[in-house]
C-alpha cells in the first residue's frame, strides 16, 4: 500500500514509548496521544539498592533500582533487559511476559525484589515496590479529530490496562478501529467500540507489534 493511503497509527503509551514505536515504523502516518504518564512515586530505594537481585517486568523500573554492581536481574524483554544490562546488571532475559518470568523466579538462588507500577497487571511470586505511578491523561483535540474522520484508524493496545482506558475514552460515534493487540489479555480488555478489523501479535514484543500492523494492511489488501 502506499505509505500516503496507510491508515494512520493512533499512539497512546506514554511519550517515550510512543516515540521509540513511531521510529519503528519508519514514517508510517501516526498521531501521538499518550494515555499514561509515567510518575516516579516515593519508595524504599536503600532496600531496591541492597538488594541481592531484582526482576524487573518494565524499562521504567530500572533506574528506581541503583546501580547493577553485577548483580543478577530477570528482565521481562529485550529492552527492559537492555537498560539493565547497560544500569550493569547481569541479566536473564524472560520471555516477553510477566507470567513467563515465574520459572526463573523459582529457580534464583538469590532472594528477588520486583520495583513495578502502581497498577500491576500479572503479581509475582516475590516481594514488591511501587516506584512509579501510571497516571491517566485525556485525549488530545489531534487524536479527537482523527478519531472523529470516516477513515480507519489502526489503534496498537500494548497492555490491557491501557486497552480498558483507551476503549473508555473513545468518543462515539467514532471512526473505524483496526486493533492489534499485543496479547490476548490486551485484547479481551478492551472496552471500546468493536474494531472493524482486529489481530493480535505473535510474540508480546514491539517488533512483533510492527509485523501485526504490518500484515492487517497485506490482509486487507488481499
Amino acid at each position: 500500500m502506499p505509505p500516503d493511503c496507510r491508515p494512520p497509527l493512533l499512539l497512546t503509551r506514554p511519550l517515550s514509548d510512543s516515540q521509540r514505536f513511531a521510529a519503528r515504523m519508519d514514517g508510517w502516518p501516526a498521531v501521538t496521544s499518550p494515555i499514561l504518564r509515567i510518575v516516579a512515586v516515593d519508595h524504599d530505594a536503600a532496600a531496591l539498592h541492597a538488594a541481592a537481585g531484582l526482576v524487573f517486568t518494565s524499562a521504567h523500573a530500572v533506574g528506581a533500582a541503583g546501580p547493577g554492581r553485577g548483580r543478577p536481574a530477570l528482565c521481562v524483554g529485550g529492552r527492559t533487559a537492555r537498560l539493565a544490562r547497560a544500569a550493569g546488571f547481569a541479566v536473564t532475559e524472560g520471555p516477553g511476559t510477566a507470567a513467563g518470568l515465574v520459572p526463573l523466579i523459582a529457580a534464583s538462588p538469590v532472594p528477588l525484589i520486583h520495583p513495578h507500577g502502581r497498577h500491576l497487571a500479572h503479581p509475582l511470586p516475590v516481594p514488591g515496590v511501587v516506584v512509579y505511578d501510571q497516571q491517566p491523561l485525556p485525549l488530545t483535540p489531534q487524536a479527537h479529530l482523527l478519531l472523529a474522520g470516516p477513515a480507519p484508524v489502526i489503534v496498537p493496545v500494548f497492555s490491557p490496562r491501557s486497552a480498558r482506558l483507551l476503549g473508555d475514552m473513545l468518543p462515539q460515534p467514532c471512526a473505524p478501529l483496526w486493533r492489534v493487540a499485543i496479547s490476548a489479555a490486551a485484547a479481551a480488555a478492551w472496552t471500546g467500540p468493536a474494531p472493524a478489523r482486529c489481530t493480535e501479535a505473535a510474540q508480546p514484543s514491539a517488533a512483533a507489534m510492527q509485523a501485526a500492523i504490518t500484515q492487517i494492511i497485506l490482509a486487507e489488501q488481499s
